[in-house]
């Protein structure tokens, strides 16, 4: 930029540096407009000037550098959250209680010999799975029951039936049927079990009749 441009330009910021952000030259403050004028002149003070926005240019490239630092740190914290690993799993079983049923009603079972309960999520009193989170999760369950009267587990969903096992009466031996689904829960949603009216079904110290489930992933 030409020195005819470059003064006039100078001379204005110069003027009105009490009143903005523009860095004055040190020394400068007590100068009257023609002196600053004559200062431009001589070249002197477009040096000062400059030293004093290349200054400034450092100041703002630090600050910039340091909110940009903070920002990839924000950043790698939200993704961390979102990554959150929900460790749920249950694994029970009716335990040592020989028959249970047949009911003139249908009840919903409990199963008290807990393996393991990650999450806690399920309640080893009510026989009821909470979900404690959004997500996919797999449950499976096994019944064991003697073919002299039937036996008739259903798995439900917030009250609605998912899947079914149904051993008809034959005979007069053990039997053991099961059954497994994949299902899309919201948190706070209930999985449980529930025996048929009429129907039995056994367990021992074996733990043939079981009740799992896991979180696949989360929503």
């Amino acid at each position: 930029m030409s020195r005819t441009i470059l003064y006039p330009l100078l001379l204005l910021l110069f003027s009105s540096a009490s009143r903005s952000e523009v860095p004055q030259a040190e020394g400068t403050e007590h100068l009257n407009v023609e002196e600053r004028g004559a200062l431009l002149a001589s070249g002197e003070f477009e040096q000062h000037f400059l030293s004093g926005i290349h200054f400034e240019l450092a100041e703002l490239r630090s600050t910039v550098s340091s909110l940009k630092n903070r920002l990839q740190v924000t950043e790698e914290q939200l993704e961390q959250l979102k990554r959150k690993e929900y460790k749920v799993a249950f694994a029970a079983t009716l335990g040592p209680i020989g028959n249970l049923g047949p009911f003139n009603t249908e009840i919903t079972l409990v199963y008290k010999d807990v393996f393991v309960n990650e999450g806690r999520a399920y309640n080893p009193t009510t026989g009821i799975f909470t979900a404690p989170v959004k997500g996919v999760y797999f449950f499976t369950f096994s019944g064991h029951n003697r073919s002299s009267k039937a036996m008739g587990l259903r798995l439900l969903k917030n009250g609605q039936q998912m899947i079914t096992v149904f051993n008809h009466p034959l005979g007069d031996r053990f039997e053991t049927g099961s059954n497994s689904i994949s299902l899309t829960l919201n948190e706070g949603d209930h999985v449980y079990m529930r025996l048929r009216a009429n129907t039995w079904v056994f367990d021992n110290e074996n733990d043939h009749t079981s009740f799992n489930g896991h979180l696949l992933f989360s929503l």
